[in-house]
């Protein structure tokens, strides 16, 4: 047994793909439906602005009122318009498309410049700082050769090494992901393949395609065909693909008498993507069914005649048939 070459990923192979690390970068922008952690200290007095002769229970009632509304310690959602709103005071900023850093500095300064606060200080934080979309699962390599990433677009990689896929997602990921890691490997091998073409003795031959995945030897692909059929013979052979251009072909003799009844390894070979595994049917067989395809045409012509002659002596002797045939 011999390791293959270092696998080359084509379509329609699938990848798993699993982001270790799925962070927004800093640079990414506030957009709908974000969810904002927003804090304000130094912020519009809470004293509530009441009349001198009103009664401590509705001094106390405006002073909670007050801190209710005044107090800005919560997270805030982005709504479709673009905008946090922090409520009846402090209003409404526009914020998407800006970073949370961009969007800090627009609060912090609209408080200034609005209601004349010498030195609040504001706080703007993401809680949930995870991407756009999870990068987890399956992905299948298309016909054309580039794998899907959902929001983050495509990449080309037929033709790759897993490693040097690995570091072309990364890169591209990068756009979108804050250092983002990830794990490459193949999940199903499917661009990688043999087949088993099994002789029909005469009508036609039976083509099997099985995915190569580095270890299968002729017995296994047998096995994974179920076996030699009622018409094949022993005489089987392995074709190995020749270079485009080339007038020959490598083909290697496979003895199956000593591979099942003895266990002798010696002609059960390994197993190469693009390999063909031919199963020649039983040669009596084979002649007994091209003597059946010759023969059946002379039997149908003949039955033909027949009937024609049985069909005119009825016609003209219609008691023939009750003297000379019944059961």
């Amino acid at each position: 047994m011999t390791t293959h070459p270092e696998y080359r990923v084509a379509a329609p192979d699938i990848l798993l793909v699993e982001a270790v690390n799925n962070i927004r970068p800093p640079f990414s922008t506030l957009r709908a439906g974000d969810q904002v952690l927003v804090q304000i200290a130094r912020g519009l007095p809470l004293e509530p602005d009441v009349e001198q002769e009103t009664s401590p229970l509705e001094y106390q009632a405006a002073v909670e009122f007050e801190q209710a509304f005044k107090t800005i310690n919560a997270i805030y959602l982005v709504g479709a318009n673009g905008s946090i709103d922090l409520g009846p005071y402090y209003g409404a900023y526009p914020v998407a498309g800006k970073t949370v850093e961009e969007a800090q500095q627009l609060v912090l300064q609209v408080l200034k410049d609005r209601f004349g606060l010498r030195a609040p200080q504001v706080s703007l934080i993401l809680p949930d700082v995870a991407g756009k979309q999870a990068i987890s699962g399956e992905h299948l390599v298309r016909p054309d050769g580039t794998l899907a990433l959902g929001v983050y677009g495509s990449v080309y990689v037929a033709g790759m090494t897993l490693d040097e896929i690995k570091s072309l997602l990364e890169t591209h990921l990068a756009q979108y992901i804050y250092q983002p890691e990830l794990y490459v490997d193949v999940l199903s091998y499917n661009s990688k393949t043999f087949y088993v073409v099994m002789d029909g003795g005469g009508y036609g031959e039976r083509v099997v395609r099985l995915p190569c995945t580095g270890s299968e030897t002729v017995l296994d692909a047998i096995a994974q065909v179920q076996g030699l059929s009622e018409v094949s013979s022993r005489d089987i052979w392995v074709v190995r693909p020749a270079p485009a251009g080339s007038s020959c072909a490598q083909v290697l003799d496979v003895n199956w008498s000593e591979i099942v009844a003895e266990g002798i390894t010696t002609t059960n070979y390994q197993i190469l993507p693009g390999d063909r595994i031919y199963v020649e049917a039983d040669r009596m067989i084979s002649i007994d069914n091209a003597l059946a395809k010759l023969i059946s045409p002379v039997e149908r012509v003949l039955g033909v005649v027949l009937l024609g002659t049985r069909t005119v002596q009825q016609i003209d002797n219609p008691n023939a048939n009750n003297n000379n045939f019944g059961f």
